[in-house]
């Protein structure tokens, strides 16, 4: 008896993986980790966008709404009105030192200053603005005697001055465009009896209101 041996074709097997499996596994699609740093770069860019689209808002806010508040603001300085304070005592006791004013210009603009009226004047030659009351108008005689003062001869009311002062003055003959100021304190006031008349163009307005402190409110006529 003879033994017979079948042979049979066998395909060995192999836990190799395959080269082809990994490179189609990776054109396949972007890594995780990939995908969130472009997420993340992405986010990051729309972030100042929104940034500089918030500063320029906010730069067209300001120009639309507080630049021309601020001109506006500057113009009724120059040309309407202005707040200022009262320093001294030349104007006791009609008005304090620290007091707070309003000195309106439109008036000037249409009519030239008044006796009696409360001006405030800015001469070139001073550094400080100062507030006095015009007692002589142009081309009028100003004279004092003994504290009465006489416009063309004649005494006028002084009757709100306290203490009376003022000793002696000229008499003078103011020109055209000239006015005498005095301070309501007669006695300690720098006014046009040491520096003289002023003129026309150094009287920048006149006081309007006095808003504080709030127990001495009152308008001025």
């Amino acid at each position: 008896m003879s033994e017979q041996i079948s042979i049979t074709d066998a395909k060995p097997t192999t836990d190799t993986p395959s080269v082809m499996d990994e490179a189609n596994e990776g054109a396949a699609g972007p890594s995780a980790e990939s995908v969130g740093a472009d997420v993340a770069a992405s986010g990051t860019g729309s972030n100042v966008k929104q940034t500089a689209v918030l500063v320029g808002t906010v730069f067209k806010e300001v120009l639309q709404v507080v630049m021309p508040a601020i001109l506006l603001a500057l113009a009724i300085h120059i040309f309407l009105a202005q707040a200022t304070v009262v320093y001294g005592q030349s104007m006791q006791p009609n008005l304090q030192p620290a007091e707070r004013l309003v000195i309106e210009k439109v008036s000037y603009y249409f009519d030239e200053p008044q006796r009696n009226d409360i001006v405030v004047l800015d001469i070139p030659q001073m550094s400080d603005l100062l507030i006095k009351r015009v007692v002589g108008l142009p081309g009028e005689s100003v004279e004092i005697r003994r504290g009465t003062v006489l416009i063309d001869g004649q005494a006028i009311d002084q009757s709100f001055i306290y203490p009376p002062g003022g000793g002696t003055y000229g008499p003078i003959t103011l020109g055209m465009d000239s006015y005498f100021v005095m301070g309501d304190n007669r006695n300690n006031s720098n006014d046009s009896r040491i520096f003289g008349p002023v003129g026309r163009s150094t009287i920048a307005g006149k006081a309007w209101l006095c808003y504080w402190p709030l127990n001495r409110f009152t308008f001025f006529d």
